[in-house]
């Protein structure tokens, strides 16, 4: 399973969008980089689909021209005139080569969604390795309208009580992906999590 972050040249703010070839090619989140249709290209020529971790700007402005271009189904938990099947907790989907169970893990957003395999873990923004307020172990943000610091770390418990013991590869939504103890990455982000303080103090 080939995994390209089909988003790492962007000059503005996105998510990761990643694109993952295998037996069904998808993107997981299609971002906000203009042209990342082009970068998709230089992979592939078709997407099977399109899985969205939740609909937050950064993770879906792009997402018509993506599904403009390759005429992809669509996947996601909450309402979306071009949705195709809803994801529901449990539900499973395959990406790339491997079975995919998605996480209902909200607090930083109500519709987000992690997907967990027996290997990999694409982890959107409700666990995520560094994203410059921790390292080697953070959070997404609750410090926004409709989100919650008490849901996130409920999200966060949940993903560890569902995460697989060998699971070694974590693609999260910002910040640098990773590769070796998932499982520790996850308990630190969550002790931080559990501390409840501000995640950027100094904004």
């Amino acid at each position: 399973m080939q995994v390209h972050d089909v988003t790492a040249e962007a000059e503005t703010f996105t998510c990761n969008a990643y694109l993952v070839e295998g037996d069904r090619t998808v993107l997981v989140d299609a971002g906000s980089m203009p042209g990342v249709v082009d970068a998709i290209a230089e992979h592939v020529e078709d997407v099977d689909a399109v899985a969205l971790t939740h609909q937050h700007g950064d993770h879906v402005a792009e997402l018509d021209a993506v599904l403009d271009t390759y005429d992809s189904e669509l996947l996601c938990y909450d309402d979306h005139p071009r949705r195709t099947r809803k994801l529901e907790d449990g539900d499973t989907l395959r990406i790339g080569d491997e079975e995919f169970e998605a996480v209902y893990s909200p607090g930083h957003a109500d519709d987000h969604l992690a997907f967990v395999s027996e290997s990999t873990i694409f982890s959107g923004d409700v666990v995520v390795y560094n994203d410059g307020a921790f390292d080697d172990g953070s959070f997404g943000r609750t410090d926004m309208a409709g989100q919650s610091r008490e849901r996130e770390i409920e999200s966060i418990r949940t993903i560890l009580e569902r995460l697989p013991e060998n699971v070694e590869h974590m693609y999260a939504g910002h910040g640098d992906e990773f590769h070796g103890n998932v499982r520790e990455v996850v308990e630190r982000s969550l002790e931080r999590a559990e501390r409840r303080e501000p995640k950027y103090p100094d904004e």
